[in-house]
């Protein structure tokens, strides 16, 4: 089969079974090992038998439910390469806004001076190492409640050449057991109701400690602000990622507890109401 007629028939399969089309062109760039450019540049060339036969293979995976990018093991953060299993949630367009949104405050906040950072709840790394390795004066701390998602994001660190500390543990307990501050606070955490119905890709496939946060889905948020002034400096930043019209609770959450802060509602480039950042 060519490969024009593989991502024929991969797109075919994807549709009727109303899945992403475009999950074919991911997966057979990634057993051919090619660039795009390349790819669109060799549609007449005949596909290895060998190699169809594991694209057809993963093709139907998608199908039944499993994410691409799990069948690839890797997913873009950032313009860096992240790997990822069923241990992590797959890092996500809006997250990237999340941490844009925080180094332009970093740096109105801190300049150049050092940086003291902790990103909960880190799954495979994407918040955390990409600070790390975007704001030199920041010394970087990520901390996760599960191991399986820890030992992802000391991989991606590890690979990408990011010094961070890692620490397993529950939110902040860690660090107020050690009596640790930190200039900023940054998380991802669960956010989804559990009452929420999601696509079968999610829900089945991806780790559910890492997507529900109770009836409303606000369960660790107010975890955090009992846990947050244990450990965020007077001048620090929390920076956290909301579920789509949970922002506003959350902000007067982080005004309840930090009347004298800074807060604010950001909209992703969806129009969405997904970050929430406090200032102090």
């Amino acid at each position: 089969m060519k490969v024009f007629e593989a991502l024929k028939w991969a797109s075919s399969c994807l549709k009727e079974a109303q899945r992403d089309e475009n999950a074919g062109e991911m997966l057979l760039l990634h057993h051919l090992g090619m660039t795009r450019t390349y790819l669109l540049a060799s549609l007449q060339e005949e596909v290895p038998t060998e190699i169809m036969q594991k694209f057809q293979h993963d093709v139907k995976k998608h199908v039944a439910g499993i994410p691409v990018q799990y069948l690839i093991g890797s997913e873009e953060f950032y313009g860096r390469t992240f790997q990822v299993n069923q241990e992590v949630l797959i890092p996500r367009p809006e997250t990237e806004e999340l941490v844009l949104g925080l180094i332009d405050r970093m740096k109105q906040k801190f300049g150049h001076a050092p940086i003291q950072a902790v990103d909960i709840g880190t799954g495979s790394g994407a918040i955390g190492v990409t600070l790390a390795l975007e704001v030199p004066t920041i010394k970087m701390t990520c901390t996760d409640i599960a191991e399986e998602s820890l030992a992802i994001a000391k991989e991606n660190a590890k690979r990408l050449g990011a010094k961070v500390q890692f620490l397993h543990g529950d939110l902040l307990k860690p660090f107020i057991e050690a009596s640790q501050r930190f200039d900023v606070v940054v998380s991802n955490p669960p956010y989804i109701p559990d009452s929420d119905e999601l696509s079968t890709v999610v829900k089945d496939y991806e780790p559910n400690r890492a997507l529900f946060g109770g009836q409303d889905g606000l369960n660790f948020y107010r975890r955090f602000m009992e846990e947050l002034p244990l450990v965020i400096n007077k001048q620090g930043i929390i920076a956290f990622e909301v579920g789509f019209g949970q922002a506003d609770a959350v902000s007067d959450m982080l005004k309840k507890q930090f009347p004298n802060a800074k807060v604010e509602v950001v909209f992703d480039i969806n129009g969405k109401d997904r970050m929430v950042f406090a200032s102090l």
